[in-house]
């Protein structure tokens, strides 16, 4: 299955796929309407480390997904594709799946009240990964590495 991948060596610290991420998921068409003066919570989440290393930090999507097993409320799902998403209607909130995911990929809404993850643009009408298509330098990749 294809996710998105991060090629530390080649990330800026930019932080633009974070706004892509936040733009492709608020339901708006326009960027400055729907970024300006507000704060941001994108899907995926740059950090910046030591030694001007940075890296993104975003969902695997992991073939045995501990956060689709620990959802309560049966929330946290596999697609056909093996993509992990997140049902907003079903979420209580309680966060479970925030305290087991081991790479710290999913994240509470802008509201607080339910959780978010990457969900591959698959649940807006971008059609493709934003991060992975407006990353400037590359560094960010949507392919199958097995």
């Amino acid at each position: 299955m294809k996710v998105v991948y991060v090629n530390e060596e080649w990330c800026l610290g930019c932080h633009l796929c974070e706004y892509e991420c936040a733009f492709a998921n608020s339901g708006d068409t326009d960027m400055v309407r729907a970024l300006k003066d507000r704060e941001i919570f994108p899907r995926i989440r740059v950090e910046d480390g030591e030694n001007d290393v940075h890296f993104a930090v975003n969902c695997r999507h992991c073939r045995d997904a501990l956060c689709v097993k620990s959802c309560i409320a049966g929330a946290l799902s596999k697609t056909e594709e093996g993509a992990v998403v997140i049902d907003r209607e079903k979420c209580v909130g309680c966060f479970t799946c925030v305290a087991v995911c081991p790479y710290g990929a999913i994240m509470p809404d802008a509201e607080g009240k339910a959780a978010q993850k990457c969900a591959l643009c698959t649940d807006n009408l971008m059609g493709e990964p934003q991060c992975v298509k407006h990353c400037p330098n590359r560094a960010i990749v949507f392919e199958d590495r097995g």
